[in-house]
């Protein structure tokens, strides 16, 4: 998985886990938000911190993260 400017991962901010432009805002936590129904307006309004634009690099981060993963066949 390549390395972004806005996807950071680092030691030292939220135990390494891939965060939006080293501001311990997880990549999870924007997905679990999305997927909780909120927007990328309300999202946004909330914390004003993120831009628009982290929002592509998120989804294509997390699709890369998929793309390279195997997963068992379900029988």
């Amino acid at each position: 998985m390549k390395h972004t400017e806005r996807i950071t991962i680092n030691p030292d901010i939220m135990g390494g886990v891939p965060c939006i432009r080293n501001l311990r805002m997880p990549v999870a936590t924007i997905l679990a938000m999305l997927s909780d129904g909120m927007t990328e307006e309300q999202i946004l309004k909330q914390h004003p911190e993120l831009e628009i634009e982290d929002f592509q690099e998120i989804f294509r981060y997390s699709s890369d993260f998929f793309r390279i993963r195997e997963f068992p066949l379900a029988v």
